[in-house]
């Protein structure tokens, strides 16, 4: 029987009011993509102590998904856009929120200890270019809030260097 988690949005709130100035300002004077996603996986992962935060690089010859910066365990190097949730985000171009992992159809088990999952594509020319994936070893660690947060932190990026 798992203790079920409740989010403290309260205080992931306040701190990613703090972060996201530092975010912002940390990725505005910088034009290289894989700096700036190296930086952002570092504020995240440093303030709000996820299990495991990173990028996903779309590659088109590829067709598939390919590990970019992160900070955390181990993780899987290539993922299809028919595998996951970060291919499914990818796939549908929307963030996915999902409490437990192991309902998700098609999870891939990277690390057994991942237990909800929040990812974040980036969209532009009707392509999705990168997912931020947001790992907790809690069930359930993830609200709105993070949503909302993350979601802003790939709209900075998608400024700097899609548009």
């Amino acid at each position: 029987m798992h203790h079920l988690h409740i989010p403290d949005t309260q205080n992931r709130q306040a701190a990613y009011d703090l972060l996201l100035p530092q975010i912002k300002s940390v990725i505005e004077g910088e034009t290289d993509l894989i700096a700036n996603l190296a930086n952002i996986a570092a504020i995240l992962k440093e303030a709000l102590g996820f299990f495991w935060v990173g990028f996903y690089i779309y590659k088109e010859n590829d067709g598939e998904l390919v590990l970019g910066p992160f900070q955390g365990p181990l993780a899987c190097t290539r993922i299809a856009l028919d595998k996951g949730v970060c291919g499914a985000a990818a796939t549908r171009q929307e963030t996915l929120l999902v409490p437990d992992v192991e309902q998700f159809p098609g999870h891939i088990a990277c690390s057994s200890l991942s237990k909800s999952e929040v990812v974040v594509p980036l969209v532009s020319g009707g392509v999705t270019q990168l997912v931020l994936d947001v790992d907790s070893d809690e069930l359930n660690d993830f609200s709105e809030v993070d949503v909302q947060y993350l979601e802003q932190v790939i709209d900075y990026l998608k400024e700097i260097h899609f548009s």
